[in-house]
């Protein structure tokens, strides 16, 4: 072979390698995707070809393609992107949620189901009791030991038991794991997953109490009685509250990492 065809084959041979290295090169990761992988470091493993993976293998697509969901759609059949359509506003509240601003409560199921369970047995498989507020409640509670739910948990416990000023707020806990729907829903409630704590009814507010109704198109009056400083320790430790919805729920808490501390 003379030195020019050598030549010519080893540019050849060089073009083709680097065509092959581009084209294997892996797509970049939609930041949202980025905080699933982040937060969840015991489950989700990555991203490819518009799903995120797990690590056992399976997948649950990214992106469905379809836009301008209304928000019964969205509610009732998010991909894992719609999840982060809202943004979690982290700190205390400047107005009240505007109309259907629901952040955290448009929820893959699929998503959950492979984390925490995807039945009754499965997730009572991995619930622990824990004792809340040891010193000011002593409340035992059952909660999911998945993603570290029941640590945080009791950190959060730990902190609220230095506040004797908001024991009436802590005391009496409304629920913790419970494997049902949504009211007026067939969506899964998240307490099934045993990640969510609801604080005491009695000074709590829920937009269907104020409705007296279940239908998610009804105008609602935002209220709220929860001290910020209840709220604030709750975020610090990655749960969203209820009460940043136009759907309120100021009882409840709900462990969402992904929506709060994974810029």
């Amino acid at each position: 072979m003379n030195i020019p065809v050598l030549l010519f084959s080893i540019l050849l041979l060089f073009a083709i390698n680097t065509t092959k290295f581009v084209y294997y090169q892996s797509e970049p990761i939609p930041p949202a995707a980025q905080k699933l992988i982040k937060c969840y470091p015991g489950f989700v493993t990555g991203y490819a070809d518009n799903h995120i993976l797990f690590n056992d293998g399976s997948k649950i697509l990214w992106d469905d393609g379809v836009r301008n969901k209304t928000m019964n759609q969205l509610l009732s059949g998010p991909d894992l992107k719609d999840m982060f359509v809202q943004n979690y506003p982290i700190g205390k509240l400047s107005n009240p949620p505007a109309l259907n601003n629901d952040p955290g409560r448009i929820r893959n199921q699929q998503f959950f189901e492979k984390m925490y369970g995807a039945t009754e047995k499965q997730v009572r498989h991995n619930l622990i009791d824990i004792t809340w507020c040891p010193k000011l409640v002593g409340q035992k509670i059952t909660v999911t030991q998945i993603n570290g739910v029941d640590k945080k948990l009791m950190q959060i416990s730990k902190e609220l038991d230095e506040h004797p000023e908001l024991k009436k707020y802590i005391v009496n806990i409304g629920g913790t794991f419970n494997w049902r729907k949504i009211n007026g829903t067939n969506r899964h409630s998240m307490h099934s997953f045993g990640m969510t704590i609801d604080i005491n009814t009695t000074y709590s507010d829920y937009w269907q109490w104020t409705c007296k109704c279940t239908a998610e198109n009804t105008a609602v009056k935002y209220k709220n009685r929860i001290p910020q400083v209840i709220i604030d320790i709750f975020e610090k430790y990655g749960f969203i509250w209820g009460g940043k919805w136009y759907h309120y729920d100021t009882m409840h808490f709900e462990y969402r990492p992904e929506l709060i501390n994974a810029g």
